[in-house]
């Protein structure tokens, strides 16, 4: 089987070091792997999107491994909610960037690799350019425009995509590589509908989850840098972290895919987040809902205004955060609850989830059904606490 390092050969390579026969020892007496599988990791290189929790473990196993360089996309900064999982980063590291202090860690750990830090937003931009000089691609995002985008770079520029997600207690990984089986949108051709699926911020995750979907991400990048074994092509994992269970589902190339199929529509990178219906890029689509901003909610509330405000969010997140006097009927449930809104036809309804992508959603649905004065509360919850009562807490980030 072809791997990701196919053209190479030993003579390529550069001998190792003493001080590299003693780090490597026990790769090196590994029949299998020898020499030649730890010279392949020296001169190979990994892309991580995202270096929060998927990307962190993924991250020191590669490094301590040797994989010879290492790139980290990610601009976000080290947040308190991130230390229940994200491992690299300490107290101490509160308010800084998350690759710079990745990279020192990284570094210290194995001086053989180098780190490269992308402080950026990944986007259609700069994606091809920053994927071209990587062997493998090792997916760690964590919303739906990111992974669309990652694969469809992946698959414009024949490089293989590791695929990892996680929510609540659950995850899977798989390994993408359209020349050799199928990839992500063979999967999910579609996106979900906007906040039909929440945000691990907004459900929840088991703090210990993301190391074990990390570790078996850096287990098939091992694995195709060096040829062994046989990938997750064309196979889902499934990790139950409650039932501590496995299941594997296969996966077939679909022959429609609209990149990767026997007759591509895409060619180059689209915008994603108006292909994943994201607010602020569905193109006027948006303005079509009537949006209200926390701060005018709350005038009007001062005001006497009788607003009856709706929350659509899922139990877990009522139980984080929640504006009193709230009426709670979680997006799932409204269709077949929707009656329970009937008394209140006449007064103004505003809407609210966690940032606006559910509520907006379920305004829609609202108005649809003859509910006209049905508002969306731009920002959610997110901007009630920010903007006008700081008592509501806020969800963790990252």
């Amino acid at each position: 089987m072809a791997d990701a390092t196919e053209g190479a050969t030993t003579t390529d390579r550069t001998p190792l070091r003493p001080d590299q026969f003693d780090r490597y020892r026990r790769h090196l007496t590994l029949p299998e792997f020898g020499l030649e599988g730890q010279q392949k990791l020296l001169s190979g290189s990994v892309l991580l999107i995202g270096a929060g929790g998927l990307g962190c473990p993924a991250a020191q196993y590669l490094v301590a491994a040797g994989v010879g360089r290492i790139g980290l996309v990610d601009d976000d900064v080290v947040d308190a909610s991130n230390l229940q999982r994200q491992i690299l980063y300490a107290t101490r590291d509160l308010g800084r960037p998350k690759v710079e202090v990745a990279k020192e860690r990284l570094e210290g750990l194995n001086p053989d690799v180098r780190v490269d830090a992308h402080a950026l937003r990944l986007d259609s931009g700069n994606a091809l350019e920053l994927f071209s000089d990587y062997d493998v691609i090792v997916d760690g995002a964590d919303n739906f425009p990111t992974r669309y985008l990652t694969n469809d770079a992946c698959v414009l520029l024949g490089k293989p995509n590791v695929h990892g997600s996680i929510f609540r207690f659950e995850g899977q990984a798989s390994v993408f590589d359209a020349a050799r089986g199928p990839c992500y949108r063979c999967l999910y051709p579609e996106p979900p509908p906007p906040g039909a699926v929440p945000s691990c911020a907004e459900g929840g995750v088991l703090g210990i989850l993301p190391g074990t979907i990390g570790l078996v991400q850096a287990t098939e990048t091992l694995k195709l840098l060096t040829g062994l074994g046989e990938p997750l092509l064309g196979r889902l994992l499934h990790y139950d972290a409650l039932e501590m269970s496995w299941r594997e589902f296969r996966l077939q190339k679909d022959p429609d895919c609209p990149i990767c199929g026997k007759s591509p529509e895409i060619r180059e990178l689209i915008d994603y987040e108006g292909f994943c219906g994201m607010p602020a890029r569905e193109g006027g689509s948006a303005e079509t809902v009537p949006q209200c901003s926390a701060a005018r909610v709350a005038e009007r509330l001062a005001a006497g205004e009788r607003l009856f405000l709706l929350d659509v969010r899922e139990p877990d997140e009522v139980e984080t955060a929640r504006i009193e006097g709230a009426h709670w009927i979680p997006l799932g449930e409204l269709e077949e609850r929707i009656g329970e809104l009937e008394a209140v036809r006449d007064r103004p309804i505003i809407v609210y989830c966690h940032g606006g992508r559910r509520s907006l959603e379920a305004v829609r649905q609202l108005r649809a059904r003859g509910f006209d004065t049905a508002e969306n509360l731009d920002g959610g919850i997110e901007a009630w606490s920010l903007t006008v009562d700081p008592s509501v807490p806020r969800y963790p980030t990252g």
